[in-house]
């Protein structure tokens, strides 16, 4: 409100109001009008106007304070934000024993046997209701006994280290939970993306069913699951960083409490290790790696217990041969699903078997549909042939109210109300001695590629080169890692070899994928001053 004109105060009362009087007072803000006590003395201002000025003036307070979003400021670690966190903390652990009704009715009616039922106590006699046996009766106090321990010792992890380490570990979680909890506002119509009123109401109508998920949902996240439940089949193409992922696992998730018991995912190999452990981190349903030389044993052994198996589109042929009852599947989940954009493919056509003989099947791709419209007029045509029209001369926002009933995005700054503002800076710096020769050389051979990385292959020479060492230094001074992308392989190498402190990378399409996400590890839990250096593409997958 200090930033609010007082002009603003006209727009939070009928009444007529006149801000002159208070202008020429030098009162310029809506929170100077707070802050000037009484107005009545002021000339111009009566009793009246001075009751509707601060009457507006309180309802703008109010107004934006609701509106005003919980962030947690890492620059910032006042007692109130750390207390926060470690509340967070412990409530994280207590919600997971939410839907233990029956846990607690037990508790209820063994509680007046506590006094009895002492250590001096010897033997004990069940006198057990027809179809109910002793053995059962221990077994739900045992379970009794487990649930009510998990319960002290998430008291406990709430007291036990810095909360603000855990919270740097997976901020997402946390502000999943401020959510969960009211405290994170989200605009209802952002959250809709270009949705009809009708599958609006109809989504908000589905009870989501979390006794399989252990993570908590963001408001939009919630409703992205439930619009691939009441759609049955659809295109999620949130931008990326909005937990895609976590929306799926959410779908598999009620699927299998009303007792669906097998799903697949089909992801780009580089991901599959990211999506056995999400799937196993943010839900109980059990995670199947299909890929790799013990994917035979494991496909076998999630046929017959059930659960989320996650493979490749290149295992795919494999497992149409090998994998019986595919057809049966409650969901197929495909992420990165710009990979089939081909109708040819071969991926693609494996693809399409399962697509067409499931009920279910939810497409996962960050791409924005108005850069490719005739990719997503391929996708949608997969799932909902009755919605595909010409997309060849049509609007790109035309187009998306048609695919509406099976496509939904919504962009970070529209849902993620706490997220810093993105700073973006430009350097220009001149060519060192060493940085002209190359570039000279490279204009001289007719080599463009070449002139584009002259100003980076000079090692300690280069300009360029020298100012990103700073850069690093600094990040390390302000307990921040780095991440440096770059389209050529020689300006990585180049760049690895100069940094100072913790380089992990180059990570390039020439790694292997389990090797890939594991430098994504541990860079992910190194300390500050690490930096990670990566291609564009490779590194842009999963990440």
């Amino acid at each position: 409100v200090a930033d609010m004109p007082v002009e603003r105060l006209k727009e939070a009362t009928r009444d007529r109001i006149s801000t002159a009087p208070l202008k020429e007072a030098g009162i310029k803000t809506v929170l100077d009008v707070i802050n000037a006590g009484s107005l009545q003395h002021l000339p111009g201002i009566g009793p009246t106007l001075a009751t509707r000025i601060k009457g507006a003036a309180q309802t703008l307070w109010q107004t934006t304070y609701d509106e005003m979003p919980a962030r947690i400021d890492i620059k910032r670690r006042t007692p109130q934000a750390t207390e926060l966190l470690r509340r967070l903390r412990v409530w994280d652990g207590v919600r997971r024993s939410i839907g233990g009704t029956d846990d607690l009715n037990l508790a209820e009616e063994l509680g007046p046997l506590s006094a009895a039922v002492t250590s001096s106590v010897t033997n004990a006699v069940a006198f057990c209701a027809p179809g109910a046996t002793a053995a059962g009766l221990l077994e739900s106090i045992e379970r009794l006994r487990q649930r009510a321990r998990r319960l002290s010792d998430a008291g406990q992890i709430g007291d036990s280290g810095d909360p603000w380490d855990d919270f740097l570990t997976r901020p997402a979680d946390y502000f999943a939970l401020l959510s969960e909890l009211g405290f994170i506002t989200e605009d209802d119509e952002k959250t809709h993306g270009d949705l009809p009123d009708d599958i609006i109401e109809a989504v908000r109508a589905l009870e989501l069913k979390t006794e399989y998920l252990s993570a908590s949902l963001r408001g939009y996240q919630s409703f992205g699951a439930r619009f691939g439940l009441v759609q049955r089949k659809v295109v999620i193409g949130d931008e990326m960083g909005l937990g895609k992922t976590v929306e799926a696992i959410a779908v598999l998730s009620h699927l299998r409490a009303i007792g669906s018991h097998h799903a697949l995912v089909i992801c780009p190999a580089a991901v599959v290790t990211n999506w056995v452990r999400e799937v196993s981190s943010k839900s109980k349903l059990a995670a199947h790696r299909l890929h790799g030389p013990d994917r035979g044993a494991a496909a076998e052994y999630w046929r017959r217990k059930g659960g989320v198996a996650v493979t490749t589109f290149d295992s795919l042929n494999w497992l149409h041969q090998n994998v019986s009852g595919l057809g049966e599947l409650a969901c197929v989940v495909i992420d990165e699903a710009h990979y089939i954009k081909n109708p040819d493919a071969i991926r693609t056509r494996n693809s399409r078997r399962l697509l067409d003989s499931c009920d279910r099947a939810i497409l996962l791709t960050g791409t924005p549909l108005e850069n490719r419209i005739e990719e997503f007029r391929n996708l949608v045509g997969y799932l909902r042939p009755d919605l595909v029209v010409d997309a060849t001369e049509i609007a790109p926002r035309r187009f998306r109210r048609q695919v509406a009933p099976a496509y939904l995005r919504r962009n970070q700054e529209d849902v993620l109300t706490e997220l810093p503002e993105l700073v973006e800076v430009e350097e220009w710096l001149p060519l060192t001695g060493a940085d002209a020769a190359a570039y000279r050389d490279a204009v001289s051979a007719g080599n463009f590629m070449a002139m584009r990385q002259a100003a980076m292959v000079g090692g300690d020479k280069s300009a360029k080169v020298a100012r990103l060492v700073e850069i690093v230094e600094e990040a390390e001074d302000n307990g921040r890692r780095v991440v440096v992308f770059s389209y050529f392989r020689d300006v990585l190498d180049q760049v690895a070899a100069a940094l100072p402190g913790r380089v992990f990378g180059p990570l390039t399409g020439s790694v292997a994928p389990i090797k890939r996400q594991e430098m994504v590890d541990q860079f992910s839990n190194a300390g500050h001053g690490a930096v990670l250096v990566a291609q564009i593409v490779a590194g842009g997958v999963g990440l």
